[in-house]
């Protein structure tokens, strides 16, 4: 396994990082831990969470994941061999996180709250990494958010105050560092510019999503990550499965997310079949697995810090973590980006 700075905090994280997110739904805690051991077995160290999973978020399934995470620490003894990341949610109408019942915002209040609730769930005193999954200005959603569109929210929580109350966080020692998702250049750069006013913490990592469909993080993020020392923390590398070919021609197989959910349209938009299906046509002309073929490329990026990866099986995972040793040479770059030149972004 290869180590990766985590910004400027002087840690170091596996490549691969150990997504959670099914963990409560489509996994049980007993399976949930055999991944943790088994991720933890082959290097990994650094584990990815939220206080908003399972997914797909509902009220009654909000929290499990952490739990079972919680659960694992209290059973394994092994706290301090994990890099723990969490996540506060951001701007939502969603009423099941807070205890008045009120939509979710990005304030002091809220997020001394969520932080409190994902440490009792966790078992632990502390998080490495505190993250906020998505803005609290209205932003496009799930998205490297390169399209501006102008969506004036008087309530919005300025990124001053709410980066206040994470400095509040780091000093009282339940949390060590911070970070970003779904946001965008102007965010992340307002975020540094603060820190670096007012002496407040200084974001580490930006979660986004990245995979050979959505390469937009390459427009404007990539460079504030490789000069700002904020590295990618890439999410949906595999584009939620689409890119293993699973669902090619319409297949849906059995207790695959898209197949239960049907919360896969992100992949399905035009475009997105053609391109899909002559990234799996190149790996198998290669002698590669589609799907470590598309993840190996997300690990090999110069910006990208760790790779969150997520499987709802033992033999997925052995695959996943076993794409670190797959080797994206300069004939196989070429060979995708002539892919990429003929159906860019097709699912930003």
């Amino acid at each position: 396994m290869e180590y990766r700075p985590l910004g400027r905090t002087g840690l170091k994280v596996s490549a691969i990082c150990l997504g959670t997110m099914t963990w409560g739904q489509q996994n049980t805690q007993d399976e949930g831990f055999a991944q943790m051991d088994y991720a933890l077995d082959r290097g990994i160290n650094f584990f990815d969470t939220a206080e908003l999973y399972s997914i797909p978020p509902k009220a009654e399934t909000q929290g499990s994941t952490e739990r079972i995470i919680g659960n694992w620490f209290k059973a394994r003894g092994n706290r301090d061999k994990v890099i723990l990341a969490t996540k506060v949610v951001g701007s939502s109408g969603n009423d099941w996180f807070r205890d008045a019942g009120a939509p979710t915002r990005l304030d002091r209040a809220q997020i001394n709250e969520a932080i409190d609730k994902s440490l009792k769930r966790l078992q632990t005193d502390y998080v490495d990494l505190y993250q906020l999954h998505w803005p609290d200005r209205p932003m496009p959603w799930g998205s490297n958010p390169t399209a501006f569109r102008r969506q004036d929210d008087p309530g919005s929580v300025p990124i001053e105050e709410t980066l206040e109350a994470l400095g509040e966080l780091v000093k009282a020692g339940k949390v060590r560092h911070v970070g970003l998702s779904n946001e965008s250049a102007w965010g992340t750069m307002t975020f540094l510019h603060h820190a670096a006013a007012k002496g407040l913490p200084r974001v580490a990592s930006i979660q986004n999503a990245y995979n050979l469909l959505n390469r937009t993080f390459e427009t404007a993020l990539a460079e504030i990550a490789h000069r700002e020392d904020v590295g990618l923390l890439a999410y949906s590398p595999l584009a939620q499965g689409y890119l293993t070919g699973k669902y090619l021609d319409g297949a849906r197989p059995a207790g695959a997310r898209t197949t239960l959910f049907n919360r896969g349209q992100r992949y399905e938009k035009p475009g997105a079949e053609i391109a899909i299906r002559a990234y799996v046509g190149l790996a198998r002309e290669l002698g590669i697995d589609p799907a470590q073929l598309a993840l190996a490329f997300v690990t090999s990026r110069s910006f990208v810090t760790s790779n969150i990866i997520g499987a709802t099986s033992l033999d997925q995972l052995k695959a996943d973590i076993g794409s670190i040793d797959v080797a994206i040479t300069p004939e196989i770059e070429e060979r995708i980006d002539a892919i990429h030149q003929l159906h860019m972004n097709p699912c930003p």
